[in-house]
């Protein structure tokens, strides 16, 4: 995730509290998405389709605040 960034992303989950929270919620949904689609944490179609875009969301989260520090 915003392989092109790392450094900014490693700077910002060091020093913004928001960020790191959003950032380790966004890991713990990739988990978990990953274990339901390898079949180790089966879930309902529904409640996985949910977790991706609960996933989604924090990702575009991180991005905007990225870009926010940028900016």
């Amino acid at each position: 995730m915003f392989e092109h960034r790392q450094e900014q992303m490693e700077k910002l989950k060091q020093e913004n509290e928001d960020f790191l929270r959003v950032f380790n919620r966004h890991q713990e949904l990739d988990k978990r998405v990953t274990a339901a689609e390898v079949g180790t944490a089966p879930m309902e179609d529904l409640a996985l389709n949910q977790l991706k875009k609960e996933k989604l969301w924090a990702k575009d989260q991180l991005a905007r605040m990225m870009d926010t520090v940028v900016s």
